[in-house]
């Protein structure tokens, strides 16, 4: 960036020839690099300094006097401008320099930079070397936003983890009753069919002491009957011999026999 100080060489006037010292000789003590353009011997730079001058920076008359001070096309100010800017310890600021370390305006920045960032402005404004933690508020605060997100976005994934910890138990819990309920039916289902085995057995039992009653009768009838079929039989042979004997006595004419 390039200063540019626009000065009249042959003005007859006392006091913009002061002004013009003025501001030339504090550049030159501040070792800023400026260049000057005369417009008393340039009729270019007169006619670029008036129209570049903005309208409400203009006097009354509308004419700009020397010095004007510009940095490359931007306006800085005239001389008045530039001794208040001198005076506030600011024509680093002025000019649309940065100040150099160590100097005044510095300082001053440096200071103006922690009150702005909220740094207690009860620090001892001679001391030139600030912390950087100080000097940098805006930027820790940023650095210490961005650790809480980070640790409250490490919260919201433990969170999702217990709860999907939570539903993968409460899963577990529902399938185990269901696996416990299955081996109840089938606990059930064996018992029933024990039951209806020992039922079988037991009606097969019964129907086997049923059918050897039934043969024991038979035979007990069987037995009757050939007992009693023996009996009548032989009681009928005692009845034909008790008739044969009866016979014959009668018919030897004697019924003694009886």
């Amino acid at each position: 960036m390039v200063i540019k100080v626009f000065l009249a060489s042959s003005s007859g006037s006392t006091a913009i020839k002061k002004k013009q010292q003025d501001v030339v000789g504090f550049l030159e003590a501040l070792k800023v690099d400026y260049t000057p353009l005369d417009i008393a011997c340039n009729e270019d730079n007169r006619m670029w300094m008036r129209q570049n001058v903005p309208e409400d920076k203009k006097p009354a008359n509308g004419i700009p006097l020397p010095p004007q001070i510009f940095n490359e096309e931007s306006y800085c100010g005239d001389y008045d401008t530039f001794f208040d800017a001198k005076e506030d310890n600011l024509v680093y600021t002025f000019l649309g320099l940065p100040p150099p370390p160590g100097s005044k305006e510095a300082e001053q920045a440096d200071k103006d930079n922690i009150v702005e960032n909220g740094t207690h402005a009860e620090e001892n404004l001679d001391d030139t070397i600030v912390p950087v933690e100080d000097r940098n508020g805006d930027s820790n605060k940023e650095v210490k936003q961005a650790t809480d997100e980070n640790e409250e976005g490490e919260g919201d994934e433990e969170e999702q983890e217990g709860a999907a910890k939570e539903e993968t138990a409460e899963s577990v819990g529902d399938e185990a009753p269901t696996v416990k309920e299955e081996e109840e039916a089938a606990v059930e289902e064996t018992d029933e069919v024990t039951e209806d085995t020992e039922g079988q057995a037991e009606e097969e039992e019964e129907q086997e002491e049923e059918d050897l009653q039934s043969e024991v009768t038979v035979l007990l009838c069987s037995s009757l009957s050939v007992r009693f079929l023996h009996t009548v039989i032989s009681s009928v042979g005692l009845m034909v011999q008790i008739s044969g004997k009866v016979v014959q006595m009668g018919l030897g004419g004697s019924w003694s026999a009886f």
